[in-house]
């Protein structure tokens, strides 16, 4: 007859292969508790313990979160400007940023303003078609 011994397959015993190669790090509690029974200064600052992190790693999130070394919606349009409102117009006024779906233009003179304002639809249209804008819903003109 073969009886079973134990219900678990496998012993209770836990080997070196499965332990965690990382030791468990202690809260900043314990480590007080630790320094006051070793007559050590503790640790009483408040600020948060992170992991430390590769600077590389840090750099690459930074570049692809704030865009750096990529062409911005902005940058497209001023680079087009001219072509899309002409030379004329585009002397006066100047595309600032997109906020809200809207791009926001700086315009010097209200004659351009006013020449902007009658053809806003057509610029949207133009702006439209740039690599990037089709995202830009209205035109908001401000004095600058």
């Amino acid at each position: 007859m073969d009886f079973a011994i134990g219900v678990h397959s496998r012993p209770f015993a836990v080997f070196p292969s499965e332990m965690n190669p990382e030791p468990k790090e202690f809260s900043r509690t314990v480590e007080n508790l630790i320094a006051d029974l070793r007559e050590l200064p503790g640790d009483r600052g408040r600020s948060k313990r992170r992991k430390t992190t590769e600077l590389g790693a840090v750099i690459d999130a930074l570049l692809v979160k704030y865009r750096i070394s990529h062409d911005s919606i902005e940058h497209s349009i001023r680079d087009k400007w001219p072509e899309i409102v002409g030379v004329a117009n585009a002397t006066y006024s100047h595309p600032l940023t997109v906020e809200r779906a809207q791009l926001i233009v700086l315009v010097s003179h209200s004659v351009v303003r006013n020449e902007l304002f009658l053809h806003r639809l057509s610029i949207l249209a133009k702006v439209k078609k740039l690599p990037g804008c089709d995202g830009i819903k209205g035109l908001a003109l401000r004095a600058g």
